[in-house]
This record gives C-alpha cells, sequence and structure tokens, in this order.
C-alpha cells in the first residue's frame, strides 16, 4: 500500500515560520495551512495523473522490490511492485468503484467496507487538498515530539472508516507523522507511518521517503521520480480479469 502526502514548497516556507498563536489555533486553519505551503490548491489542481516510481522495502525481511504507482483523477490507481529471486508481485488498484488486491500469499481479492472506502480515499489525487470532502470532523488533540519537533496532533475522523492522527511540524506545517487503522483481510491493524525526504515535483513538494510500521511487518517507500499529467492507457485501470470474475460473481444489491 502506498501512502501519498505532499510537504512544504520551499518557496512558501517563510509563510509557515508564522506561528499560530496558541488561543487561535484551529484545526482547519493548520490543515488548510498545510495546503497553502505545499503549494496551494490551484497547483493541485492542474494534476490529472501521476507515474511515481521507486522501491518497497520489507525491511524486517530484508526484501526489496521496483514500484510502480499510476493514479489518476479522479481516483483510479494501480500499483505495482516487482520482487525478485521468484518472489513474484503485488498489485493493488482501483477502476473508481471496485477496489482490489492481488498477491502470491492472499490472491485476488475485492476490498469492501472500511478498507474500500480507505483505498478511494488514498488514492483520490484531491484529497490532499480538499479535505473536507473526505472527512467530517477535525479535532486539535494537543501537541507531541516527532524526531525532536514539536508538532500539532490532529485527529481527523473520515465519512468512512476510523479516525487518523496526523503530526504537523508547529514551525513549518509539514507532515512528519500518521497513525491510522487499516483494514486489512485478518482484520483491522493499527500503521504508523514516517515522512521524509521532501523534494519539489512541479510545484509541490512531496515526501519520497515514508516508513511504516504494521503488525509483524516495517515497510519503506522510497521514490525516486514523479512524472504528471502525462497520458495513461485507461486499460491501466482495468480490473485484472481474475478481479473481475470475483466482481462479476457478486450479488447485486
Amino acid at each position: 500500500m502506498i501512502f501519498r502526502y505532499r510537504l512544504v514548497w520551499p518557496a512558501a516556507l517563510l509563510l509557515a515560520q508564522c506561528a499560530f498563536a496558541a488561543e487561535d489555533v484551529k484545526p482547519e486553519a493548520i490543515l488548510d495551512k498545510y495546503v497553502e505551503v505545499t503549494g496551494g490548491k490551484a497547483a493541485y489542481e492542474k494534476v490529472k495523473s501521476e507515474v511515481a516510481s521507486g522501491t518497497l522495502e520489507i525491511t524486517n525481511f530484508g526484501i526489496s522490490g521496483a514500484l510502480t504507482s499510476y493514479r489518476a483523477a479522479p481516483n483510479k490507481s494501480y500499483t505495482l511492485v516487482d520482487f525478485p529471486g521468484g518472489i513474484g508481485k503485488a498489485e493493488e488498484g482501483s477502476d473508481g468503484t471496485v477496489a482490489w488486491a492481488i498477491n502470491a500469499q492472499q490472491g485476488p481479492r475485492i476490498k469492501e467496507g472500511d478498507e474500500r472506502a480507505g483505498a478511494l480515499r488514498r488514492d483520490a489525487l484531491d484529497a490532499a487538498y480538499d479535505w473536507r470532502k473526505y472527512y467530517k470532523k477535525a479535532e486539535l488533540a494537543g501537541t507531541e515530539d516527532v524526531g525532536g519537533k514539536p508538532c500539532y496532533k490532529i485527529v481527523l475522523t473520515p465519512t468512512d472508516g476510523g479516525a487518523e492522527t496526523r503530526y504537523y511540524d508547529k514551525t513549518s506545517n509539514l507532515l512528519l507523522k500518521v497513525m491510522m487503522p487499516v483494514e486489512t483481510p485478518d482484520g483491522k491493524v493499527d500503521v504508523e507511518m514516517a515522512l521524509s525526504d521532501y523534494r519539489d515535483e512541479g510545484g509541490i513538494l512531496v515526501a519520497h521517503t515514508s516508513s511504516a510500521k504494521y503488525p509483524g511487518a516495517e515497510m519503506m517507500v522510497k521514490i525516486d521520480k514523479i512524472v504528471r499529467n502525462q497520458d495513461i492507457p485507461a486499460d491501466r485501470f482495468a480490473l485484472p480479469p481474475e478481479i473481475k470474475a470475483l466482481a462479476d460473481k457478486k450479488p447485486s444489491k
């Protein structure tokens, strides 16, 4: 699973240095400031597609594979991780309606309920700046240090699924950490993600390194390249045959 959070726009960094007065801090203001310092709504709205490439490493097992991720507005996605040495590949994606995954351990499956909602939300190209569309409540839960940096602790409740907690650097408004529940075939697990290595990508600065801690597994994604607004063939987001077969078997509601 690839988690994407945009980070600071260097030219706007000085704007973020104007600290919020403690008595005036509102969680909505922190989230909106994040959009502003990472390039602004106008820059995000120009992005209609994105192709990212890099590596995904399961660090506690010493396994690493080549990662390629495709996204297109509003919430279509396809991600492939190709592991060497006969381990195989892992895929996941969405045609905008059906969210799915295929890997050697679990085979093909369709995501349902909160897992589906979370996948569609995380892959939506407008989720970074149009957060009100996806979250019904934002709360400031105090401050907490992350890596020695004081952060605002924001609890966000989505329209579907459990609340996630984000930590924004009080000085720069960078997003440094995310705590969130993730639905899996084995049930809900709590995941902790750390974000770093901020680089400018066409006017929006992006975290090129993200590490995630799952129960029993630790993963690190390193992005080497991001290309935006290139044409992506429509069939890139088509359901794989084994997923389509599962979808066709589902009873109509």
